[in-house]
């Protein structure tokens, strides 16, 4: 199965009767390990009596689509790619209000390290474009190597980072239409530390003889997923299996 989006008890900055209330339901959807490391991060600046407030977190491809619109036609300033190309996307990615923060920003750079959380800027400056996002790569970092070491050569390595995280979370994708499963085994192979190319959903090969390795048919497609699915729950079971405890009183 892919990474499952759960849903987090975590603040917005949207507000009803004046109080901030939880993110919207459309919204509220991340991958486990997300959800474990926003609970941690939570905690930790509760200690400094600060707040994790989201602006956004889970984008639907549509959601996705209009962000962009907004950044093509100068509504919004700050970029945002067209569908299929978002951390957003595959519930991997969040935009924090970084004025509830009551920590420096390099402060809270370190805080969010310790859950596995990274900034995409290079150096912790509140006045830096999308200084107030945040990703929790997991596996998915590997892909981002992968491509960087042009090891993959058909993307940027944002991008295949982004690609394989929402098809990772079972987030179809433009790309790869009848030919979904395909591309989430080439990148569950890169994620497990195998060379094989590109994500492209074109069985080649390279993906072939990987499979072999591992002890899986090359000639028999339906036991690829399978085989894949259980090799990443092993090695990463926190992208697949939600541990973290709700707790409501964390809000009042």
């Amino acid at each position: 199965m892919p990474s499952p989006l759960v849903k987090p008890l975590v603040r917005s900055i949207y507000e009803v009767a004046g109080q901030r209330i939880l993110m919207p339901e459309r919204m509220a959807k991340v991958t486990p390990d997300l959800k474990r490391a926003l609970y941690g991060i939570r905690d930790e600046l509760k200690q400094h009596d600060g707040k994790l407030e989201l602006s956004d977190l889970f984008r639907s491809y549509d959601m996705q689509l209009q962000a962009h619109l907004d950044y093509t036609s100068g509504k919004k300033k700050a970029f945002s790619p067209p569908p299929g190309g978002s951390m957003h996307e595959s519930g991997r990615a969040f935009d924090v209000d970084l004025s509830r923060l009551k920590v420096p920003l390099a402060e809270f750079w370190q805080i969010a390290a310790r859950w596995g959380v990274v900034p995409i800027i290079a150096e912790p400056k509140a006045s830096i474009s999308e200084s107030w996002h945040f990703e929790c790569r997991g596996s998915h970092q590997k892909v981002y190597e992968h491509y960087r070491a042009e090891r993959g050569t058909n993307f940027k390595p944002a991008t295949a980072m982004a690609i394989s995280a929402i098809i990772g979370s079972g987030v179809p994708h433009d790309r790869f239409k009848g030919k979904q499963d395909a591309a989430y085994v080439q990148s569950a192979l890169i994620r497990l530390g195998h060379d094989l190319g590109n994500i492209d959903g074109d069985v080649g090969p390279k993906t072939l003889k990987v499979l072999e390795s591992l002890q899986v048919d090359p000639a028999a497609p339906a036991a690829w997923v399978d085989k894949v699915d259980a090799l990443l729950q092993q090695k990463y079971p926190e992208e697949f299996f939600d541990k973290a405890e709700d707790d409501l009183s964390a809000f009042v």
